[in-house]
């Protein structure tokens, strides 16, 4: 079984604290002085010959996209528990604590100096700092942050003339195979490139650093390590499909397997926009735990439809609980899933369908606290409607 972890490397020193099986890439930290049947016909009538291939022009080698996007990549610095905090007071006066610093990455996103980085790195920190391609550091002020996407958003006052934003690309554009580049400071080690695939999309959702999941993130085997959180994802023409977050270990591994998680750019993009306008994220609320439905499932226990969302606890004094939906009552194992049956089973948020959990959450995800939606759902066998006025997202799951 794989093991979840959080790296840490003090001075060279990794250590590794058992949790899951993903490593969120929280960085080097360093304490003390230093830092988701076809069938073929073949034609024997003279045709026209099918055209090669042709080549993308836009296209880009990994030299050309390293040398299109490092330098709008940065190194970032955060520090926490330093002495000029006066907040933090040391719990032995005659012994003060020494500061904690933890390396990430991040990327400049335009002219204003935006950088986007993950939460995880700067979470907690009383100064960050960003260093550039030119060696020139500076310090960052923090815009915004959102625990629930691992994403957040520093600026620094610098000339628009030595900035170098990165552009976002369509990360719903994303297939298994496409090529990328992942530029990062692993270890410290500043600017270093590394070069993979796409190894799956879509289906894939890690957790978020607050317990929420961040869903649809792309899979890549391109070597990604500690020091390369909050770095660029690159595509071939040098766009940012993603932000690298975390990657996946085996049991008593720290280092890097092939597996790692980034952050999709769509879902970036979204963020970052809300956390340069208001300086957070706020998210609609239903207050229910939920399994898709499979077509095993459907068919083992002959539920009225073959897709959707079985609810299985609805959260106490939740916009879910006032609305009246109901929770699962029996549990029961198919295919060796738990699943708890008897609840409600919502077809539809707002007029769309929706198939499974992830597609509820991005049906909520259109929707803001305080708007009421319509949602559609079987109570047995009897097709209901019920009107739902959604709540705020809690700063961590219930339950």
């Amino acid at each position: 079984m794989n093991a979840r972890a959080t790296l840490s490397c003090s001075l060279g020193l990794v250590t590794v604290a058992l949790l899951g099986g993903l490593v969120a890439l929280g960085g080097v930290a360093l304490t003390g002085d230093l830092g988701g049947g076809t069938t073929t016909v073949v034609r024997t009538s003279a045709s026209p010959a099918a055209a090669a291939p042709v080549a993308d022009n836009n296209r880009l080698l990994v030299r050309e996209i390293y040398s299109r996007a490092a330098p709008g990549v940065v190194q970032i610095t955060s520090t926490s528990g330093t002495a000029d905090n006066p907040t933090v007071a040391p719990a032995n006066p005659s012994s003060p604590a020494q500061p904690e610093q933890a390396l990430g990455s991040g990327f400049v996103i335009d002219k204003a100096g935006h950088i986007v980085t993950n939460y995880h790195v700067i979470e907690g920190a009383d100064q960050i700092e960003v260093s550039f391609s030119n060696r020139d550091t500076l310090r960052a002020t923090l815009v915004g942050s959102d625990p629930s996407t691992d994403i957040a958003v520093l600026r620094v006052e610098a000339s628009s003339r030595g900035l170098t934003p990165l552009e976002f690309g369509d990360s719903g554009a994303v297939r298994v195979g496409d090529p990328v580049v992942a530029i990062g400071n692993p270890f410290g080690l500043a600017r270093t490139a590394t070069a993979g695939i796409v190894s799956a999309v879509q289906e894939r959702t890690i957790t978020a650093p607050n317990g929420y999941p961040i869903d649809h993130v792309v899979q890549t085997d391109a070597p990604i390590n500690p020091g390369n959180s909050g770095g660029p994802l690159l595509n071939e023409r040098a766009q940012v499909i993603g932000v690298n977050s975390q990657i996946s270990t085996a049991q008593g591994a720290n280092g890097n397997v092939g597996i790692g998680f980034a952050v999709p750019s769509n879902t970036v993009k979204a963020v970052v926009a809300q956390l340069v306008a208001t300086g957070k994220v706020d998210r609609a609320f239903l207050g229910i735990s939920g399994s898709t439905v499979t077509d095993e499932l459907a068919r083992v226990f002959r539920l009225p439809v073959d897709a959707g969302v079985l609810v299985e606890t609805v959260g106490g004094g939740t916009p879910a609980a006032k609305a009246g939906l109901k929770a699962g009552t029996d549990t029961t194992v198919v295919a060796g899933e738990s699943y708890t049956l008897g609840g409600d089973l919502i077809v539809a948020v707002g007029g769309k369908r929706v198939a499974s959990l992830e597609q509820l959450r991005d049906q909520l995800a259109d929707h803001k606290p305080g708007e009421t939606v319509k949602l559609e759902l079987y109570r047995g066998s009897k097709a209901i409607s019920v009107e739902v006025k959604l709540g705020r997202q809690p700063a961590q799951p219930q339950g």
